[in-house]
């Protein structure tokens, strides 16, 4: 299109040249401005994605761990598309006795596999706050690779020594009460505060079970039973030998599931006997964090 400054009358030479400018540019800015999709918002992986994301994705590197005593491995995990950590373990032996700072222990185990019972153990109750573990190769031996849990705060035992309380008491309680009681379930000897990772949400998050499922069929510490979630007390009722046998049936000996059935029954009759007074609705939503509760 032309245009003459004779057909605007009236209208100076700057303005006309203006007017120009803005005829001709603008009709090229619109497509880019309106035709664009909308930019892509990152969606959060469903456990099965990270499953699969655990079992297939390739190792681009790999370090010790800075913690832990079983020699654990983080490793960078990538498909192409995404890049995340994982925790690798291998460790698996057996001892008719063993001693250890907690006890002496008979038929003592300490074995990967029992990273990946506990992680099929909690989707089975719900429980969401252990991450995926699935069992894979690493230097020639079988490991569970383990999804590793980022933006931490810090762990339990760096809150307590630096006497840090959490923004809402209520809420962490809550949290503690299903740690305790899944550990009680599954016989946790482990359960050092190294072993709960504070996120900046203060979400609690359970890792490192490769001590636990003990062929066992008492509860350790019923002190420490105060209350249960009762969509957990609800779960535990219904959980079945046949479940168990179906998904933790590789990786649990038909003793420790037997065990753990008869560590269920203790628990569900525990909570019965307290009544309502032992029983509070897990809030799945995190509260809002005043701001200087999330500073390191």
């Amino acid at each position: 299109m032309k245009a003459s400054l004779s057909a605007f009358p009236g209208l100076s030479r700057r303005c006309f040249c203006r007017l120009v400018w803005v005829l001709a540019v603008v009709p090229l800015l619109q497509p880019a401005a309106f035709s664009q999709d909308p930019p892509l918002v990152p969606r959060a992986l469903s456990l099965s994605e990270k499953e699969a994301f655990l079992r297939d994705a390739k190792v681009i590197q790999c370090r010790p761990a800075k913690k832990g005593i079983t020699g654990s491995m983080r490793a960078t995990l990538s498909d192409g598309k995404f890049t995340n950590d994982a925790s690798i373990q291998r460790i698996d032996f057996y001892r008719p006795i063993y001693s250890t700072p907690g006890g002496v222990y008979v038929n003592f185990r300490d074995s990967y596999k029992y990273n990946i019972a506990a992680y099929r153990l909690a989707v089975l109750l719900d429980i969401d706050n252990i991450p995926p573990s699935v069992e894979r190769g690493f230097g020639g031996s079988s490991c569970s690779y383990t999804w590793w849990i980022e933006n931490v705060l810090m762990d339990e035992e760096e809150r307590l020594k630096k006497k840090i309380e959490p923004p809402d008491a209520l809420y962490w309680n809550e949290q503690m009460y299903v740690v305790r009681v899944f550990d009680q379930l599954i016989d946790n000897i482990d359960r050092n505060m190294g072993n709960l990772l504070i996120t900046k949400d203060w979400r609690i998050w359970m890792i490192d079970h490769s001590r636990a499922f003990r062929p066992t069929e008492k509860l350790s510490k019923t002190e420490d039973l105060r209350k249960c979630d009762r969509k957990l007390l609800t779960s535990l009722r219904t959980l079945t030998r046949e479940q168990l046998n179906r998904h933790l049936g590789k990786y649990l000996t038909k003793t420790e599931i037997k065990c753990l059935l008869a560590r269920r029954d203790l628990l569900v009759r525990h909570f019965e006997q307290q009544g309502e007074a032992g029983l509070f609705e897990l809030r799945k939503q995190v509260p809002a964090l005043p701001a200087q509760a999330a500073a390191p």
